[in-house]
């Protein structure tokens, strides 16, 4: 598949892949840079389903927590 980026640097994603990956109008996509390629993940239902449980006793609550407190330190 191919397609085109307009001046302001939008493509159109086919709709053959908007079914197959559940991309509707208002889809979140994560853009990610791996060096030589760069990657769309829509963020559907189904991918969040995935990442259920992923953090389960790793300090997720932790990380969260500390991320927080640098945000109120940056914004004072």
């Amino acid at each position: 598949m191919e397609t085109y980026a307009t001046i302001k640097g939008q493509i159109v994603i086919p709709a053959s892949l908007r079914r197959k990956y559940g991309i509707k109008n208002g889809t979140k996509i994560i853009i990610t840079d791996i060096g030589d390629a760069i990657i769309l993940k829509p963020v559907t239902e189904q991918y969040l389903r995935t990442l259920q449980g992923s953090l389960k006793n790793k300090g997720g609550l932790q990380v969260l927590l500390e991320e927080r407190r640098k945000d109120r330190e940056r914004e004072n």
